[in-house]
Order: structure tokens, then C-alpha cells, then sequence
């Protein structure tokens, strides 16, 4: 089967989210909303990534963007019947390489720490764990925050 990759555009959004709430490992909350996504992808232009069959069917995505220091990817997802083809692999690469080229010299993901799927693929393609660091949060809207506290 042939696939293309594409930075991701609004006109991706309901699909792109379908393909987050099918996707284990994955937590979705307001920062997923449309507006918010919006704001992301202006701000992180040419970035963020999907991939589609040559007969158009999104497959799968990831969120790329940087803070001008750092990059960073976030929800990764290949379509449960399109995985095993490098997919995954395909849409970081890219993601990596065009942060590259914008001079973003490093890359962090944040896992969940009960995605053992997730940590064996991020493993595979070559990344390591961290053990010095800690993730700290304030939560500036209350309204989602119970989801976001897992």
C-alpha cells in the first residue's frame, strides 16, 4: 500500500481526532480542542504531520512543534490496521527532520508511564529514558483537569 505524509491542516482535525480517541495510550483533554489545535499548528507551521493512503484515508498523526530551544512531539498515533509498515517511524523521522532544519538541536515526548506499547516503540526507534527528570504541572483551567490528572 502507498502513503504519503502531509503537514496537517484544520481540514485534518475530525479525523485526526477520531484517530486519537481510537488510539491507546493517548489522553485527550482541552489543550485537543480545535481552537487549541488551531493556535498550535499556526504557531508550529509545516510541523505537525499525518499520513494518508493513496486513497486518502488518514492513518496516521503526530503533533510536532518547538519553543524555539526544544522540540517536541506529542500524539503519536498509526491506525491499529496500518501498523508494522514503519509508519511511526516515518512520521518521526520527518517530524525530527524538519525540526532540524528549523535549528531545533533536541526533542522530548512525554509518555504515559502505564504505555508499555508506546515505551517498546519509542525504544525501538532509537530513543532512551530519562531518569533525571521529573514532569511537574500547574493547571491553569480547572476545567478538564481531572482528566489530565492520572
Amino acid at each position: 500500500m502507498d502513503y504519503e505524509i502531509h503537514p496537517m491542516s484544520m481540514d485534518d482535525y475530525a479525523q485526526v481526532l477520531g484517530l486519537w480517541e481510537a488510539t491507546e495510550g493517548i489522553g485527550l483533554t482541552e489543550s485537543d480542542s480545535r481552537e487549541c489545535l488551531a493556535r498550535y499548528l499556526e504557531r508550529n507551521a509545516g510541523l505537525s504531520l499525518v499520513v494518508r493512503t493513496g486513497a486518502g484515508e488518514l492513518v496516521g498523526a503526530v503533533l510536532c512543534g518547538h519553543d524555539g530551544a526544544r522540540g517536541y512531539l506529542r500524539h503519536l498515533a498509526v491506525a491499529k490496521d496500518h501498523r508494522g509498515r514503519g509508519l511511526g517511524k516515518m512520521l518521526v523521522e520527518e517530524g525530527l527532520s524538519r525540526l532540524k532544519s528549523a535549528g531545533i538541536p533536541k526533542c522530548t515526548i512525554f509518555l504515559y508511564a502505564h504505555n508499555q506499547e508506546g515505551q517498546h516503540f519509542w525504544h525501538h526507534v532509537g530513543w532512551r529514558r530519562r531518569d533525571d527528570l521529573l514532569v511537574m504541572q500547574a493547571v491553569l483551567s480547572r476545567s478538564n483537569a481531572d482528566q489530565e490528572e492520572r
